[in-house]
């Protein structure tokens, strides 16, 4: 979940405490937000980068100050490119684009269509200037390592700039890059093959996906089935299975589990690991979704925001255990005290 709490990229103490907190869960995994590869690739001026040397300290910094307070627990990180939907507001703030007088930036796409009816349009991009943002990319994935991450996410989703060359809701191209669906999924792919070449074997490489615009004409199921078995075939080791984001005529039934769908058929059709996520919010049902086979992995955002605790909830509920701060094993209800793995401390 996006926090819009950096300072020209940079973490802050704000993210010390977040991810503190989030490191204690008992969560089998914590995903830094969306990092954006460039300044312009932010989705606000308060977004998380990861694209240059101060960038790279502060984030290295403040993880290693909130694990070494925290049980062991692997860190990935999603790098992204915000394309059109970059120079906004922070959400609080209304959200709009924000100009450049007001400290914005002229954002990029693959085409000059703005996101909404009424925004100024972007700044489509010369086929020269892909290989730059293909090249951050890789440069942020290098720093991530630096940094002790231990996996990324390629984000491909939620109408930012890797989601825009898929999409033909966003794609009006007519070079090597835009038109067909194999044009489409070039330039992704491109960035793809090179943060694979760069990223280590031995740490996870994942993508997320919006696997339907949720509008007629737009990116499809069928469409994300055929890229996942592609990013498979190169090296993916999970797709994380989400939807919408490119266009504000989204018609999305909201529902529990609404996107389940996504990650079961992903996986029956390719055999790829998949990450299930959206309105999954109880213990028992996100055992279920794993208890019939429909995905691998859980992915809580919101959940998480609202619920720090929620893997040590879960836990009771599930008869599983999770491994605390030793300064907390004293706080689980006398029904739930045995899912505290590790010792327990006394009272004086």
């Amino acid at each position: 979940m996006c926090q819009y709490s950096a300072i020209d990229g940079r973490a802050t103490d704000w993210h010390l405490v977040h991810w503190g907190q989030l490191l204690i869960s008992g969560a089998g995994l914590l995903t830094i937000e969306a990092t954006a590869v460039s300044p312009e690739g932010r989705i606000t001026p308060g977004c998380l980068g990861l694209y240059d040397d101060p960038c790279e300290e502060a984030l290295a910094q403040t993880l290693a100050r909130a694990r070494a307070l925290a049980p062991p627990m692997p860190v990935a990180m999603q790098l992204a490119h915000a394309g059109r939907k970059g120079s906004s507001q922070r959400p609080w703030e209304g959200g709009k684009l924000l100009p450049p007088e007001l400290g914005g930036w002229l954002p990029v796409a693959p085409s000059a269509l703005p996101h909404a009816a009424g925004e100024p349009p972007p700044a489509a991009l010369h086929p020269d200037e892909l290989a730059r943002i293909r090249d951050a990319f890789v440069g942020s994935a290098r720093r991530a390592e630096r940094a002790g991450i231990d996996a990324i996410e390629v984000h491909m989703a939620h109408g930012y700039l890797l989601h825009e060359f898929l999409s033909p809701l966003a794609n009006h191209r007519s070079d090597r890059y835009g038109g067909s669906f194999e044009a489409r999924l070039r330039f992704p792919l491109e960035v793809f093959d090179a943060v694979r070449a760069a990223w280590p074997e031995s740490r996870p490489l994942g993508v997320r996906l919006s696997c339907t615009d949720w509008v007629d004409g737009g990116w499809t199921l069928a469409e994300s089935v055929e890229l996942a078995g592609l990013l498979v075939a190169r090296g993916c080791d999970y797709i994380d299975a989400s939807s919408g984001g490119v266009s504000p005529l989204q018609k999305i039934p909201l529902a529990p589990g609404y996107q389940v769908g996504f990650a079961r058929e992903i996986r029956r059709a390719t055999g790829a690991v998949t990450m299930a996520v959206g309105l999954i919010t109880g213990a028992e049902q996100a055992e279920a979704i794993l208890a019939a086979g429909d995905a691998d992995l859980i992915a809580m955002g919101r959940a998480f925001l609202w619920d720090p605790r929620w893997p040590w909830h879960a836990a009771a509920a599930l008869g599983a255990t999770v491994l605390p701060p030793p300064q907390y094993t004293r706080s689980a209800p006398r029904d739930a005290a045995a899912l505290f793995r590790g010792p327990k401390a006394g009272q004086r």
